[in-house]
Order: C-alpha cells, then structure tokens, then sequence
C-alpha cells in the first residue's frame, strides 16, 4: 500500500521505523499506562507519540523490548500490530482490562485468555468468522506461568470481543437488544470468563501474520455477580497485570534464545 507519512522512514499511524522497536511488544490501550510499563524496561525512550499509539523501546534481560498503545476496540489495536510487524516486532502481549462473566472471576482477579469470541468487526474482515481466534501457545503458556507465580488469583478461558462498550452495559435500549442479550446468555452458559474489545482482533491478525500474541487483564468488575447479589469488587489498578505480562516476556525471551 501507499506510505502516506510525511516521514517515508516511519509507518503512517504509528510513527515508528524500522529498527525502533523490540522483537517483543506490550500492547496496552491506554497512552498514559505506556509510561507505567516502560519503567519496568532498562533504558527505556519515548520513541514515538501520535494519536492513541505511544510507544517507548527498552531493554529486558539484554533483549530489546517495546510497549505500543493501541486505543480502544479491535480497528486500531489491529492497525499498530500491522505497523509494529512492519518494523521487526513478532510477538505481542495484550495487557488491559476486562469485565468478569463466569460467576467465579473476581474485580481484582486476573484473566488470561486462551480464545476469543469473535463478536467484533475488525477480524470479520481478515478471516471467515468460522476461523477461530486463538492466543499462539508460547505466549498462553508464558503467561500462565507468570500469572501462576503471582499473588492475585487468575483464570484461563475464553474472553468475548466487542465493539460497542454501552451495547454490553446498556443492551437493554439498544434496537438490537433481543440480540445482545441473548448471545450475551449464549457466551455465560459456555463459561466464557469476561467481556473486552481487542483480542480477538490481535489474535486473527496475529494468526494472518504469522506472530505470536496473547492477551492478560485485570477485571475490573462483574456485572453478572451484581446482578446475583454477589459481592462485586471494583479494582483499577493493571500493575498485578502488567508485572504478569512483563514476566511473560522474559520468559519468552529465555526459551528463545534456548532455541526452545
């Protein structure tokens, strides 16, 4: 496709070139936990800044490594995998947050998610919905590792993808809403753990380019558990998370370079 950068040296939504990220990616949402992230990196620079892709490249245990941002929902999560591939990068970690379904996930919780329910637009226009959106087995099994070796409690399953936040949290008012509420009843009774928005996106792009991703979030609440009565923890705070996913990497790094 055209290059429609001012800069040909860098990729047009992202603004980075190649040789200006790791091999291994952090994927969170939000711009401002980019910061956050990268302190856990040795040596770690602002490299790039634009719209809701920030990204700064580090070092972890020798290995160059990078965090990118990629906003909200499965369109430009998609885009900064496509353009971070472009630069060298060939195995992403998605770290964000997520509201709990099954019953047992907590507000506080962490969930790993092995697969994805295609409820989203963007994969829906790389493969046929009967492909399914998987997580690439190293990174799956990196990160339960990590998560088994944390103090927070956490769950490995399915997560469901969609695109509209209130469509979730307000079905009820939605033209739609007999559909929203029953797939939403479909997605509890096969025990999908939690509700987010980008990695069944990441996954079938991952799958389409040949790289490796898989997804870790904090759970933020259950509406399912508030809606039973159930105590209903609120927690905010991604650093259980993030520490999960930046042990993944390293992991990843060791059994790489071990050629396993």
């Amino acid at each position: 496709m055209i290059n429609y950068s001012e800069d040909q040296s860098k990729q047009y939504h992202i603004q980075v070139g190649k040789g200006q990220v790791g091999r291994y990616v952090i994927l969170p949402g939000d711009p401002k936990r980019c910061a956050k992230i990268a302190q856990y990196f040795d040596g770690a620079e602002l490299v790039a800044d634009n719209r809701e892709f920030t990204t700064y490249t580090g070092t972890l245990d020798g290995e160059k490594v990078s965090v990118t941002s990629t906003g909200i929902g499965g369109p430009s999560a998609s885009i900064a995998m496509e353009e971070l591939v472009k630069c060298g990068a060939d195995t992403f970690v998605r770290i964000g947050t997520c509201g709990g379904m099954a019953i047992d996930v907590k507000g506080g919780d962490l969930v790993v998610a092995s697969g994805a329910v295609r409820m989203e637009g963007t994969s829906k226009e790389y493969a046929p919905i009967e492909y399914p959106a998987v997580a690439h087995i190293d990174v799956l099994n990196a990160l339960v590792a990590a998560a088994k070796d944390g103090k927070n409690p956490y769950h490995v399953g399915v997560v469901q993808c969609k695109d509209s936040f209130y469509g979730q949290h307000s079905p009820e008012i939605k033209p739609v809403s007999y559909e929203l509420q029953d797939k939403w009843q479909a997605w509890l009774r096969m025990g999908c753990l939690a509700s987010e928005m980008e990695s069944a996106a990441l996954f079938i792009v991952a799958q389409f380019l040949r790289v490796r991703c898989g997804s870790v979030f904090l759970v933020m609440a259950n509406q399912e558990r508030a809606a039973q009565g159930l105590d209903n923890p609120v927690a905010h705070d991604t650093d259980a998370a993030v520490r999960v996913a930046v042990d993944a990497v390293r992991r990843l790094i060791r059994q790489d370079k071990e050629g396993r």
